[in-house]
């Protein structure tokens, strides 16, 4: 399980004082890249190799608000492979009480940038969470 701290900040909210949807969208992301360049898997790498993740899917369930300077850690982890090209990923916004404000589910795959094709998972990428 890979693990990301992080304080809600003011560009986070929207005009009700709480996280505005797409904002959960981009924490998990910052997540994954964190866990992505903790395993050398950097922008460079992946323009290097030609190969990188790509989203397939994403389920949210959202659960309790977050507010403004609330501490959360976001908690990351492989819960399957529903076959060699996809890892379906449980990521998880949980505030500083313990309590789940946010959770989503993200279908993942490796695609191979010049053949636009996904490739088969093997090495780092199911090391990552």
């Amino acid at each position: 399980m890979h693990k990301y701290e992080i304080t809600i900040k003011e560009n986070h909210l929207d005009t009700f004082g709480h996280v505005n949807n797409a904002t959960y969208l981009e924490l998990f992301e910052q997540a994954r890249w964190e866990a992505l360049n903790e395993h050398g898997v950097s922008v460079k790498k992946i323009t290097d190799d030609q190969i990188g993740p790509v989203l397939l899917r994403v389920e949210l369930k959202f659960k309790k608000e977050l507010l403004l300077r609330e501490n959360i850690e976001i908690r990351s982890e492989l819960i399957d492979r529903p076959n060699q090209k996809v890892m379906k990923v449980r990521q998880e916004m949980v505030k500083s009480c313990g309590e789940v404000a946010c959770e989503a589910i993200f279908d993942i795959g490796v695609m191979d940038l010049i053949k636009r094709k996904l490739v088969k998972l093997e090495g780092v990428w199911l090391e990552l969470f």
